[in-house]
Parts: C-alpha cells; sequence; structure tokens
C-alpha cells in the first residue's frame, strides 16, 4: 500500500484544483452575464433617457412656434439662430446635464440648434429619419462622436411634420457607467473567490479528517479488504462505531450469536449497541470498554468474547469485538476427562494385577500349586479389590461398566462409596464410540460435581448412579449425600456454573452447560430432578436419545445350529 501522506496531497490538490476549475467557469460566467446585462441596462437607460427628452422638446410651444418661422423661411440667418430662443433652449438641457446634445432642425434637415454654433444652419450629418414622421433610437457616429440618440418629429398645429429633436448621450458616460458597474461586478467576483479558496481548505481539511488521509484508491481497497477479512475468518467479528452503534458484522458473528440476516429489519447493523439483543455481560464490557476475555453462552455455543478499541493517529474509531467458538473444544476436553478417569482407574488396576501376578509367581516358586489355583479362581470370581462399584453387574454395556470402575477408584481414593442403583435396568448396548464418548462425557460429569457435594455432607459420603433404557434412549440420574442445591438461580447458564452458585457445597459446577448443550445437540436434556436439602443431596437427570444399540427383535435371536 502506498504512503498516504504523498498521496493525500495529491488528493487534496486534485479536490482543490477542480474547485477552482468550476468555481472559476462560474465566476467568468455569472461575471459575463451581469456585465452584458448592465452594458443592455445602461444603454436602455439612456435610449430611455433621450427619448424622453426628444419628445418633451418636441411638444413644446415656443420649439414648435419658432421651428414652424423657420421652415416658412428660404434661408436662414445663422446670426439669429446662435442668439435665437431654440439655441438657448437646447443649451439649458445640455447645462443641466440632461443630454450630451440636443439638436433641432426644420423640415429639410437643417439645424436650427447645436452645441456648435458652427454647425448652424447645415444639413445633419445623419439621416434625418424623424422627418418621415417617425420615431427612432440608435446609436451613430456624428459630429459630435459616437452616441445614444434618439429622434423624434415636430408636428405643426396642423399636424404637419415641420422639424425634428434630434437628442443624444455620449458612450463615453455610458462606459463611465459600465465601468462602475464593472468595479463592482469585479470586487464581488473577487470575494467570491476567497470564500471559494476558503471553502474548499475547509472541505479538504474535513475530508482527510473524516478519510484518515485515505485517497480514494485505497479507500476503496480498504472496503476489499475489510470483506476479504470478515468474511474469510471463522470468529466472528462485529464493529460497533463512536457513536455507540453496531456498524458491520460478519456472516460468523451472525450464526454465533443467533442474530438476524441482513435482509431482515431487525438486522442490528446500524442499531444501538444497547439495543440489539446482546447478552447482558457483553453489553456491559462494551460499555466500560473492558478488556479481559468474556465467555458467553449465545445460541448454543460456548463463546469466548474480547472487545478491543480501535484508534488510529490519535483518533477513536470505536470498538471491535471478537468472537471465537470454543463449544468443540469443551466438548473435547470433556471427553478427554473421561478418558483421563479410565486411563487412571487402568493404571491403578493394572498397579493391582501386577500385585496378584507377583502372588501366584510366589505360590508357584514354593510349590504350593493348589494354593495358587485356589487363589486365581477366587480373583476371577470376585474381580478387582481395590474399588469394587456394588450393583454394577445390572450395567452389561462394557463401555459404561468400565467408565463407572474407573470412577470407582477416583471415588476410593476420596474416601466416598460410588454404587450402582438396584433399581437400575440396562440391558442395551452403547451403539458407536462416539456415542459411548457422549455418554462418558455427561455422566463423569455429574459424579465429578456430586463427589465434591458428597464430601461436604454431614454423613458418610456415597454416589449413586441410576442407569435406565428405553430403546435407543439411554437414561441416567445421579445421587448424592450432600446438602443439596441451595441456591434459586439456574446453575446451567453460564453466569452462575460457580460453586458458590450451587449453594457452594454441590460441586465446582464445572461444565453443566456444556453437558447440557451436548445432551441437548441430541434432542436430549440435562435437569436437575431434585434439588435436595435436610432429608438428602440433589438428583441430577440426563437423557440421551439415539445413544443406544436397537434392540434385537425376536426374528433376529439365534436359532439353534445358527452361529451368534
Amino acid at each position: 500500500m502506498h504512503s498516504s501522506r504523498p498521496g493525500t496531497r495529491h488528493f487534496a490538490s486534485r479536490i482543490m484544483r477542480l474547485q477552482f476549475i468550476v468555481v472559476g467557469f462560474l465566476i467568468v460566467l455569472v461575471t459575463a452575464g451581469t456585465l452584458y446585462a448592465s452594458y443592455n441596462q445602461v444603454f436602455n437607460r439612456a435610449e430611455d433617457r433621450s427619448l424622453t427628452i426628444a419628445r418633451s422638446v418636441a411638444v413644446m410651444p415656443s420649439v414648435v412656434q419658432e421651428v414652424e418661422r423657420y421652415a416658412a423661411q428660404d434661408r436662414l440667418d445663422v446670426q439669429a439662430l446662435r442668439t435665437g430662443p431654440l439655441q438657448e433652449t437646447a443649451q439649458a438641457i445640455v447645462n443641466r446635464g440632461d443630454a450630451y446634445f440636443v439638436v433641432i432642425t426644420e423640415d429639410r434637415g437643417l439645424r436650427l440648434s447645436h452645441p456648435n454654433p458652427a454647425e448652424l444652419g447645415l444639413k445633419v450629418s445623419t439621416e434625418p429619419v424623424a422627418l418621415a414622421g417617425i420615431e427612432d433610437v440608435s446609436r451613430e457616429h456624428g459630429t459630435l462622436g459616437e452616441s445614444v440618440r434618439a429622434k423624434v418629429p415636430i408636428y405643426s398645429s396642423s399636424g404637419m411634420v415641420i422639424g425634428e429633436v434630434s437628442v443624444g448621450v455620449t458612450t463615453d458616460s455610458l462606459t463611465g457607467a459600465l465601468a462602475q458597474s464593472f468595479s463592482w461586478i469585479a470586487l464581488f467576483a473577487l470575494l467570491a473567490a476567497a470564500l471559494a479558496v476558503l471553502a474548499g481548505r475547509y472541505t479538504v481539511r474535513k475530508l482527510k479528517r473524516q478519510t484518515l488521509g485515505l485517497e480514494p484508491s485505497e479507500i476503496a481497497q480498504l472496503v476489499r479488504d475489510q470483506q476479504a477479512v470478515l468474511y474469510g475468518v471463522t470468529e466472528g467479528v462485529m464493529g460497533i462505531g463512536v457513536d455507540n452503534r453496531i456498524t458491520v458484522r460478519n456472516k460468523a458473528a451472525r450464526q454465533l450469536l443467533g442474530l438476524p440476516h441482513r435482509t431482515e429489519l431487525q438486522d442490528v447493523v446500524g442499531r444501538h449497541y444497547a439495543s440489539a439483543g446482546l447478552d447482558a455481560a457483553l453489553v456491559r464490557a462494551i460499555r466500560e470498554h473492558d478488556k479481559a476475555p468474556l465467555r458467553l453462552n449465545a445460541n448454543g455455543n460456548s463463546l469466548i468474547a474480547r472487545v478491543t478499541d480501535v484508534n488510529r493517529d490519535g483518533v477513536d474509531l470505536g470498538q471491535v469485538v471478537l468472537f471465537h467458538d470454543v463449544t468443540t473444544v469443551e466438548a473435547l476436553g470433556t471427553k478427554l476427562d473421561a478418558v483421563q478417569d479410565m486411563a487412571d482407574a487402568l493404571r491403578a488396576q493394572r498397579h493391582e494385577f501386577a500385585n496378584r501376578m507377583h502372588a501366584v509367581l510366589g505360590l508357584i516358586n514354593l510349590g504350593k500349586i493348589e494354593q495358587a489355583e485356589q487363589y486365581l479362581q477366587e480373583v476371577m470370581e470376585t474381580g478387582p479389590k481395590i474399588a469394587q462399584v456394588p450393583g454394577l453387574e445390572a450395567v452389561q454395556d462394557a463401555y459404561l461398566s468400565a467408565f463407572i470402575s474407573a470412577k470407582a477408584v477416583r471415588a476410593h481414593e476420596q474416601g466416598i462409596e460410588l454404587r450402582v442403583s438396584p433399581q437400575s435396568m440396562l440391558f442395551g448396548q452403547i451403539a458407536s464410540a462416539h456415542d459411548a464418548q457422549d455418554a462418558t462425557a455427561v455422566l463423569g460429569n455429574l459424579l465429578d460435581n456430586a463427589f465434591t457435594a458428597a464430601l461436604r455432607g454431614a454423613g458418610e459420603p456415597w454416589v449413586e448412579v441410576d442407569l435406565l433404557s428405553e430403546g435407543t434412549t439411554l437414561h441416567l440420574a445421579v445421587a448424592d449425600s450432600g446438602p443439596g442445591i441451595t441456591t434459586g438461580l439456574d446453575i446451567f447458564s453460564p453466569e452462575v456454573s460457580t460453586g458458590s452458585a450451587l449453594g457452594g457445597e454441590h460441586g465446582a459446577g464445572v461444565g453443566l452447560p456444556l453437558i447440557r448443550r451436548l445432551a441437548q445437540s441430541r434432542s436430549g436434556d440435562v435437569w436437575v430432578a431434585d434439588p435436595g436439602g435436610a432429608d438428602g443431596g440433589a438428583v441430577l437427570a440426563a437423557r440421551l436419545p439415539a445413544a443406544l444399540a436397537e434392540p434385537r427383535t425376536p426374528t433376529e435371536t439365534p436359532t439353534e445350529g445358527q452361529r451368534p
């Protein structure tokens, strides 16, 4: 990945350059449009003013009378025109600044008034279109230069056209007005450009903060990497933003926690973590930023959750919660405990067997063959002496019989009597080694908790196992001589699966939620049949469907002459 700092400068310069081009184009376009509108407005105002003045002069009685008098003469007296009323009237209008010039002509186009007295009596330099009885406003070049002029006909009392009035405004004054308008427009354009620069810099800085200084290509790559990481790992991942809303979660997190699919309205993405239906312990850990591993039981899974704060360059980006599924590991641990118990029992029995073999060897060496035979016969009839289990003959399955014998060794070491209930009726066989692992895992955990509870009782410690078969379903119950379960809480909940939650007497409580999930995975269950109390200890029961082999039907029973 490229360094973010050079890329950020390049990205910022591109943003600024693009913004300057757009803003500059808009400023030029608006300035040109404003200038064009101002230009037309100034000239239109000048045309209106010149036309208004021309109309006013054309209807003045004194003007009409003088023009009518001069129109009747064949020759004009130029000297009289210089000091005549028409010249004075026109000069007064010019002196007031209403117009640049006022030219009055008679019906032949000869000037009766003019700012330049030398031009009096001469024909006008522009076409006297008003003599045709029409009004005209145009921009023309005459003896007084470029101007906007209005030409209005002068009518006699009889309605005849006897002359015209031409009133003009020079383009120099109009250019000054345009220059003044342009200065204001330029000022506003510069202010707009300055504001654009400030806005551009603010936008770039804000964009850099929001994107953490990354280029668009880097952001796109991060999104691709995020999707690859989120959906390429088996652990559950959940992201929480600085606003305490869940921003992302992968498929593994949804499956482990039993969350709604992203296409459903109840999807947790976008919701506050406290209202997303998460476990109360997890909500507390997120709120308190607790980084310690947290054990959860969600959707039938045993999880380890870790909450981690995420920061980049001193900026708080929120939190990430990782979920690791330890259900299989814990199940294997429970089964390994059962195997370890059997291994310990076999080790003890091997030691006992070796001692007995030494006794037989000694009898043979002494030549007491008859005594050696009697000794071996007694060993075959009585079995191991270290930890005999009363009622074990009712258990016909080799797996369970060996496992109970192994547990009896540990019970013997702790001074506990382990026995099989006289009401036990287990005639079936465990279906497979896998079923044997599940059965011994459940039974072993119940026995371990019962051993601890029995040692804390008042009388002689004992533990009793009751095994029943119902078709292929294995029923088992474990009772003890302890004081019973003294708490009203759910002992199968992960939050209370400790010794204190079991009342301080009934075992360590380790694995109760696990073996219950193990039984429920087989459509079975583990429950408290009797919490116990003053009259005796607790009784915990379990049901494991499909743990036993199918019983033989009468047609499958071997007949005489058939090999069983």
